[in-house]
């Protein structure tokens, strides 16, 4: 039996007892792994040097590398996350609803875990931690495969985690991580359907569709974010220009930052050379159409390859549009469904925008880097749906349960 499927199996035999487990049983658990956390810093951050280093060597970009760093900062950021989703509502036995049969029967619809649930993903290594710890509150095991890049960041932090369910009631088994990342056994991971009840992909569009074309698990569909600002006719100046830079400069490297910024033709003859000044000046590469192109110095003309990059680093698109209808069809032709923008004073234009863009997150006057469990109040996700079926927007604790219908009788036969 390969090492993957041993793995399977365990994470697999602690469903039963997961699925028991009381809420206090498991938000000690959390408790202990946030202090775990806290305790195992200096170890966790030696670990993931080596994956920096490693990248660096390999030629891996600045992006990328954000994405990997474990510093002080975000380790303890992880460790507060976990004491954040102790004190959410533990949805695994809510009754939905419940309602009762001419014949007697009384039915309920409950909440219940999903069973085992497959994470694969790319960097990020607190996305170990995100996806093991919604997983343990909502009484689902997990097996994790992350990338090469992240190994020994990903290794330290799963043996902090069983460091931390040793001296908890939860089964150390019920969280897993395959260390072989080679492309042979992920694609064996798509294929174990009876072992995983769901799989769930968390980087870039490749990984995204390979998993999508190729699984006979259930996939939940983390999406890539090719996401947009607009900018209308009405917006105010210096809150459309703030926007703007803090989606694209904020963390450029995250799925939620924008790429393309849309701006209606007369705010752009009034104000767009001020936003290019701007953005250049917060170091952001711009490539623009032929108008954008006339707004500033170095301004590079963009191409159709540019309105469907997600660049996830400090370079943006900006095409000016006639309407807000244009904006919204260049959206839904370029956007991945993601998260959206629109800054504007119009109401009307509010509502049209909201309710004719396709994604899974629309803002009004905001910028789209609130696309977060965490904004959301979800206490953590475990990652963000741009699809439509059973979840869409960032995925907390709800997004990774099932239901189940108990019915009780008194002798009822048919």
């Amino acid at each position: 039996m390969s090492d993957l499927l041993k793995k399977a199996q365990l994470v697999k035999d602690t469903t039963t007892s997961l699925a028991t487990k009381t809420t206090e049983e498991k938000n000690e658990a959390l408790r202990l792994l946030s202090e775990a956390l806290r305790e195992q810093k200096s170890f966790i951050m030696t670990e993931n040097q080596k994956d920096i280093e490693k990248g660096r060597a390999n030629g891996l970009h600045e992006s990328l590398i954000d994405r990997l760093i474990l510093n002080e900062q975000r380790i303890e950021g992880m460790a507060d996350a976990l004491i954040q989703l102790t004190d959410l509502s533990d949805p695994i036995g809510d009754i939905i609803e419940s309602w009762d049969r001419p014949n007697g029967l009384e039915i309920q619809k409950v909440r219940v875990p999903i069973g085992v649930v497959g994470m694969i993903y790319e960097a990020r290594p607190n996305v170990t931690i995100d996806a093991a710890s919604l997983c343990l509150k909502t009484g689902n095991a997990v097996l994790l495969r992350g990338s090469s890049s992240a190994i020994h960041s990903n290794t330290a932090l799963v043996q902090v985690i069983h460091d931390a369910l040793k001296e908890s009631s939860l089964p150390n088994d019920a969280v897993q991580l395959v260390e072989d990342t080679s492309r042979q056994t992920a694609s064996e991971m798509f294929q174990l359907t009876e072992h995983l009840d769901v799989l769930i992909p968390r980087g870039g569009k490749k990984l995204i569709d390979t998993v999508v074309s190729q699984a006979s698990v259930p996939v939940l569909e983390t999406g890539a974010g090719n996401c947009h600002v607009f900018i209308d006719e009405s917006a105010k100046k210096d809150m459309a220009i703030d926007v703007a830079i803090n989606a694209k400069t904020q963390r450029p490297s995250v799925c939620n930052s924008a790429e393309t910024i849309l701006v209606q033709q007369n705010w752009a003859e009034k104000h767009l050379s001020e936003l290019v000044e701007k953005l250049q000046a917060a170091k952001v590469e711009v490539h623009g159409d032929s108008f954008t192109v006339n707004q500033g110095e170095n301004v590079i003309e963009a191409t159709e390859a540019d309105y469907e990059t997600e660049y996830l680093d400090m370079t943006v698109a900006i095409k000016v549009v006639e309407t807000v209808q244009d904006a919204i069809d260049h959206i839904n032709h370029y956007g991945t469904k993601h998260s959206e923008s629109i800054v504007t004073e119009t109401d009307q234009h509010v509502i049209q925008f909201m309710n004719e863009v396709d994604a899974a997150a629309v803002y009004h006057n905001a910028s789209t880097r609130f696309t977060d469990g965490f904004e959301f109040g979800f206490g953590a996700e475990i990652g963000i749906s741009t699809q439509k079926l059973h979840a869409r927007g960032p995925m907390g604790l709800e997004a990774i349960t099932s239901t189940k219908y108990l019915l009780y009788g008194e002798g009822q036969i048919k």
